[in-house]
């Protein structure tokens, strides 16, 4: 679970992002907070992984709280005011919510912050392993071993080291992800997610494995560039 707060003046605002927030099934929300104020006092108790932080605020503006913040949690700018994006994105904030915004934007947004937790959290995968049904067998996989899975309609082929042949299971992505240690791999395409670790280089539309080149799509080529900078 992503814990989160949400900073607003606001009160409609606050319950609007109070009400998305419970929405979103891998959000844990808080604590919502009227001012940059509030805000500094949980982030002091609590462990917060997401802020939903408005900008225009009394006293301290949500840019002067970011900007005083030593190790910032992942942040998502939301305000009425378009002109403050490039120095939001220049504080490296996971996304930037121009009010008033739809709850499929919300989640857009969401998802990216979830994606980037997956990249930041410490990679386990040396001995973490899963099962997969192959024909009539059921066969163990160890994570470490694997270099990509590959999506095709509703199988996916797991490609290890050391095989020259895939192994081919009827899983959707969805699942499959959900049996990989977090952080350990990437997104790189609706059809492909590659080992961290394995990723030997990076060209512009591509990562490679050796000599092995897995595309990479425009809608998740955020989530290389991140790779870059963590």
């Amino acid at each position: 679970m992503i814990r989160c707060i949400a900073i607003d003046d606001e009160q409609l605002v606050r319950e609007l992002l109070e009400d998305n927030i419970r929405q979103v099934p891998f959000l844990q929300l808080v604590k919502t907070c009227r001012n940059a104020m509030e805000a500094l006092e949980v982030l002091q108790q609590e462990q917060i992984d997401l802020i939903f932080l408005d900008i225009q605020m009394p006293r301290l503006n949500g840019l002067q709280l970011l900007q005083s913040l030593q190790q910032p949690p992942m942040v998502i700018l939301v305000t009425a005011y378009e002109q403050y994006a490039l120095q939001g994105f220049n504080l490296q904030v996971v996304d930037y919510l121009l009010k008033p915004f739809s709850f499929e934007r919300f989640l857009k947004a969401c998802n990216r912050a979830s994606e980037l937790f997956r990249l930041r959290k410490p990679v386990a995968a040396e001995d973490h392993s899963f099962f997969v049904h192959v024909e009539y067998t059921q066969v163990k996989i160890l994570t470490a071993d694997i270099n990509y899975i590959e999506g095709l309609k509703d199988y996916i082929k797991i490609h290890l080291a050391g095989n020259a042949k895939p192994v081919l299971t009827r899983m959707t992505m969805k699942a499959m992800e959900e049996k990989l240690p977090a952080g350990a791999f990437i997104r790189t395409h609706k059809s492909y997610l590659v080992a961290v670790k394995k990723i030997t280089a990076v060209k512009r539309d591509l990562v490679c494995i050796g000599n092995i080149e897995i595309p990479v799509s425009e809608f998740y080529k955020e989530n290389v560039n991140r790779m870059l900078q963590s």
